[in-house]
């Protein structure tokens, strides 16, 4: 093999496997924004059944007022 052909290989591997690590780390990052959005709706739901709750205690007190 030359010299050149060599070179042209290497260069081929190299850039293969760039690619595969770009693969998995794009990959990571999706996983961990997929972690972070799921956490996110779980908090979003818990504070939204608070609110739920505390609008409708607020308005079982008025409605005693009245």
């Amino acid at each position: 093999m030359k010299l050149k052909e060599k070179l042209k290989n290497f260069l081929k591997e190299e850039k293969a496997q760039l690619s595969a690590e770009m693969i998995i780390l794009i990959a990571a990052i999706v996983a961990i924004i997929l972690l972070v959005v799921t956490q996110l709706q779980k908090t979003t739901k818990k504070a939204n059944e608070a609110v739920d709750k505390t609008t409708d205690d607020v308005f079982k007190k008025i409605e005693e007022i009245n």
